[in-house]
């Protein structure tokens, strides 16, 4: 169950090339270099005769002829001149989005859709949505820290809160009218720093917030973080994998909002550091043995303690397996963030297809809408289905009893939601509210 968002993804000019000196038909020497012009010689004047029984006007003398001189050499540009020329230069473009990283944070939307239609266990192991997109979330927070920390937690915090004050006003509405009345919890719909409060009937949408509760401890705590990981980077990386261990067979936590919120931070706080860590260039210097290594023994971890202990949550999804989701997360994303840094993969190529460039910049522009509102297009996707029941010819001919065709309404839904709500995430960032994404 995962989303997240965040963002993405020229060179300097040379000094002034020198005045080059045309090709002269003489005065100048085999190297370039100007020699003095032949001397200025002054045509005599040729008489003019009047003719005295004329009347005689005053008439322009007749034009000098001069022999032609060399043109003087071109001066070198001075320092003004120089910086005229320069500045005349178009502008170098700026860095684009990584269309890696935006390609990876699209798959991990589509993949919690397809989860949450279908419920496949395997859906994580195949690719860990949510360490991936905590992983990601961590190196953009890691590259926006490099302005003042307050303005940069602020930032953070104004996009993602007016997203989430619009859909919940719906949520908790509609909660309402089914028979709830919230307590003074109702300030987590504020501030999402505890989990959100709602009754059994609105569970299906509040359910996924966990995400956005953790993704926003992680902003508030990541100043800290950052300074504390550059310290000592290789051994603060190491021990973020140590907290869900204590948790697990030492001290499980509060039993409540405060518990909730430490799991799931000790779940991903390594993918979130590992963001750190490709920013700084430290997984670009490790060696690829010793990455590889690591990296595969976190993985068969995770997998071996998902399997064998099955019994505890009744299946080996690691939604229900803290402690396999840490390993298994760790290790598939450290290869991922590795990969890129050290084979310096871009997904350049992904621009030579407009239409799924464009659906990739639409995903990630509106990667909060998608998430928050696909719980709701997939609910609305089932009453919407049973109209389809009523047509003949749509019983006799449309799979409507699949899974697959609710999967496909819940997207036309989920476009119908980022057409109608997308403009939010607009707003928040102090952008032109637009349907669709430019």
């Amino acid at each position: 169950m995962t989303w997240e968002q965040q963002q993405g993804y020229g060179g300097g000019y040379g000094p002034p090339q020198q005045p080059q000196y045309p090709q002269q038909p003489y005065g100048y020497d085999g190297y370039g270099q100007p020699q003095q012009p032949y001397p200025y010689q002054q045509q005599q004047q040729p008489p003019q005769y009047v003719d005295y029984g004329q009347p005689v006007y005053a008439t322009a003398p007749l034009p000098v002829v001069e022999p032609e001189l060399a043109p003087e050499p071109e001066p070198e540009p001075v320092a003004e001149e120089a910086a005229e020329e320069v500045v005349e230069q178009p502008a170098p473009k700026p860095a684009g989005r990584d269309r890696y990283f935006d390609t990876l944070r699209a798959v991990a939307l589509i993949r919690v859709v397809t989860y949450h239609t279908f419920g496949w266990a395997w859906c994580g192991m195949v690719f860990p949505s949510m360490g991936i997109m905590f992983g990601l979330a961590g190196t953009l927070m890691a590259k926006s820290l490099e302005r003042p920390a307050f303005k940069v937690v602020r930032s953070r915090m104004r996009r993602l809160l007016p997203p989430f004050w619009f859909w919940g006003f719906f949520v908790v509405v509609a909660m309402m009218i089914h028979d709830w009345m919230p307590g003074w919890q109702i300030v987590f719909w504020v501030v999402p720093v505890g989990d959100p409060p709602g009754n059994t009937w609105g569970l299906q949408a509040w359910e996924i917030l966990w995400y956005l509760r953790t993704y926003l401890w992680f902003v508030l705590l990541s100043p800290a973080l950052l300074w504390v990981f550059r310290k000592a980077p290789i051994p603060v990386l190491l021990l973020t994998l140590v907290p869900i261990v204590v948790l697990k067979y030492v001290w499980s936590g509060p039993d409540n909002r405060f518990g909730n919120a430490l799991w799931d931070l000790s779940t991903y706080l390594f993918c979130w550091i590992l963001g750190f860590a490709h920013r700084d260039g430290v997984l670009q210097k490790l060696k690829p043995f010793l990455v590889v290594t690591l990296s595969i023994a976190a993985i068969v971890f995770g997998g071996w303690y998902a399997f064998t202990h099955q019994a505890e949550a009744g299946t080996y999804d690691l939604d229900e397996n803290p402690l396999a989701q840490t390993y298994w997360s760790a290790g598939y994303v450290m290869l991922l963030m590795w990969a890129k840094a050290y084979f310096n993969i871009d997904f350049a190529w992904l621009t030579r297809f407009k239409r799924l460039d464009r659906v990739v910049t639409i995903f990630n522009a509106r990667a909060v809408t998608i998430y928050l509102w696909h719980e709701i297009a997939l609910v609305l996707a089932v009453p919407l289905t049973d109209q389809f029941w009523k047509v003949p010819a749509f019983e006799k001919w449309l799979p409507l009893g699949s899974q697959w065709f609710m999967f496909g309404i819940g997207w036309i839904l989920i476009a119908v939601f980022i057409v109608l709500c997308g403009w939010v995430e607009d707003v928040a960032a102090k952008k032109k509210p637009r349907l669709l994404p430019s």
